[in-house]
């Protein structure tokens, strides 16, 4: 299974090579579309993710919401996300990615939304990471928590190897 996943990592960067011109248009339509979906609308709690540069770009997304909802973001602390709210305050973490300097947030039967970054997706919510295993790790911590898969449309594929213990999504938002 290794070697599929490996596989389909290979081919994804491939894709987000050529499509990178077309994705800050591509962006601005997937985020319409989680913004307008139910169970964004109706989340008081979200975690989100700030974005690295070839993800669906939620940067906006979470400035925006942050004085609308309780707006979480993951930071990497060892092998594991721990979640801090979002209070307007970023610093380059781990792995080069942008973190809160918000505080510890551990209540986590209070999240009802949870938007998750990935490799590949299939359209029955199977999602492949980037091979780390921060989310599949952190997702069985939230049972109760909507899972909301977002992409670029080339990453919405077929089939996605995938373990009985992963995490599927409730849903993919894509174009």
């Amino acid at each position: 299974m290794k070697n599929k996943k490996k596989r389909l990592r290979n081919i994804i960067k491939e894709l987000k090579k050529r499509y990178e011109p077309q994705h800050e248009k591509m962006s601005k339509a997937i985020v319409f579309k989680l913004e307008h979906d139910a169970d964004f609308m109706q989340a008081q709690t979200v975690l989100l993710y700030y974005s690295m540069q070839d993800e669906v770009d939620t940067h906006r997304l979470v400035e925006i919401y942050a004085s609308k909802k309780h707006i979480l973001l993951p930071v990497i602390v060892g092998k594991e996300l721990e979640l801090h709210t979002f209070t307007g305050e970023l610093q380059v973490g781990k792995l080069g990615i942008m973190e809160p300097v918000g505080p510890l947030f551990e209540d986590f039967e209070k999240i009802d939304l949870v938007v998750v970054p990935g490799m590949a997706f299939s359209k029955v919510g199977h999602r492949m990471g980037r091979g780390k295993g921060f989310y599949d790790r952190f997702l069985p911590r939230l049972p109760r928590a909507k899972k909301v898969g977002i992409c670029f449309p080339y990453q919405v594929v077929r089939y996605v190897p995938s373990y009985p213990e992963d995490v599927r999504m409730d849903k993919v938002i894509s174009l």
